[in-house]
């Protein structure tokens, strides 16, 4: 079968590999989508925190199960699935408290570990989720919700609440959809002007702030909470200015959420977080239980997943498909492999 590969930054290849035969408790899958999550274009960029060369990329992704034996979790040959690619280690102070989305010594498929990104995977079968019916393309849309919801359920958004999710990108667009199907009135905060007209054409926002600069930021928050600041920030970014951008316009007594992932330090007058009387969450990755509900909540027709989606290409274009969006990030948002 054919791997896809990150070679280096800025090289991607494709190796031919062994199908893989499952172990004891696993499962062959047949690979149907992909998506190229930020991480993954930051690992083709060289800039991505958890990523050592060569590697196989993916974590976002749809199945169909060509190989299980009998289990507990109703998993069926033929059956169309997403699972869930963070792997821990049971052992760590996190996950003996149940926090395995944490694990001190987590390996996310595609990052600390090889990806999904081949004609053929196994997967421990408790990490495999009935996908109920949804069409493969939306399955492989379920993770990067599950990141999104995850960091909004840590925020603890309520009906009302005045929503900033810095970034419009797949991540931060979710993230307000998220907002949003708990009642709040959210905004979605970018420089790339192209990104926040979709956002607003495609997922009614409440209204978007182009970010221009610093100075343009603080006018754009202060004319829209009449000066009172965000309920909620979020950052969905992973870069210093923008994790400042939700210091700054989150409310006296506000919740500020970390889910961008970079490499570059910020020095920042940190006293702000006590005068503001700040609540500063991070949140990383998502649980068992996000994958669940979000499943059932695309299914009841809640959210329509596939607007996220700007381009596909087929798994063989995958060297053209990454070049085309590091050079267009600001024009493209959801990129998916079509491996059928």
């Amino acid at each position: 079968m054919k791997s896809m590969m990150i070679s280096e930054p800025g090289t991607v290849v494709f190796r031919e590999t062994p199908v893989p035969v499952p172990g004891k408790g696993e499962a062959l899958l047949k690979l149907l989508y992909g998506g190229i999550c930020g991480s993954d274009l930051g690992s083709y960029r060289g800039t991505y925190a958890y990523f050592d060369y060569p590697r196989i990329p993916g974590h976002e992704f749809s199945a169909e199960i060509v190989q299980v034996e009998e289990n507990p979790y109703g998993l069926k040959k033929g059956m169309i699935v997403t699972c869930n690619p963070y792997f821990n280690c049971t052992s760590c102070y996190s996950c003996r408290r149940g926090l395995v989305n944490c694990c001190s010594t987590n390996q996310t498929m595609g990052c600390q570990r090889d990806g999904a990104f081949s004609q053929y995977i196994t997967m421990p079968m408790e990490r495999i989720y009935d996908g109920k019916g949804l069409p493969a393309r939306t399955l492989a849309l379920i993770e990067p919700f599950c990141i999104s919801y995850h960091g909004v359920w840590r925020a603890g958004v309520r009906p009302g609440d005045r929503v900033l999710v810095m970034g419009a990108g797949t991540i931060g667009v979710l993230a307000a959809v998220a907002a949003r199907a708990k009642g709040a009135r959210v905004y979605v905060c970018d420089v790339a002007e192209k990104k926040l007209n979709y956002a607003m054409e495609h997922f009614g926002l409440d209204g978007a702030i182009l970010n221009r600069s610093p100075e343009s930021f603080a006018d754009q928050v202060e004319a829209i909470t009449g000066g009172d600041g965000f309920d909620v920030t979020i950052e969905a970014v992973g870069l210093p200015s923008t994790f400042q951008n939700c210091i700054d316009g989150a409310a006296f007594g506000g919740r500020v959420v970390l889910i961008g992932i970079g490499k570059k330090n910020l020095d920042f007058n940190f006293t702000m977080i006590q005068k503001k009387e700040l609540n500063v969450y991070g949140s990383r990755n998502a649980l068992k239980k996000d994958f669940l509900e979000l499943i059932d909540l695309v299914k009841e027709g809640a959210v329509d997943l596939e607007k996220i989606v700007t381009h596909v290409f087929k798994f063989q274009d995958a060297p053209q498909a990454f070049a085309q969006f590091d050079a267009h990030a600001d024009e493209m948002l959801k990129v998916l492999f079509d491996f059928t």
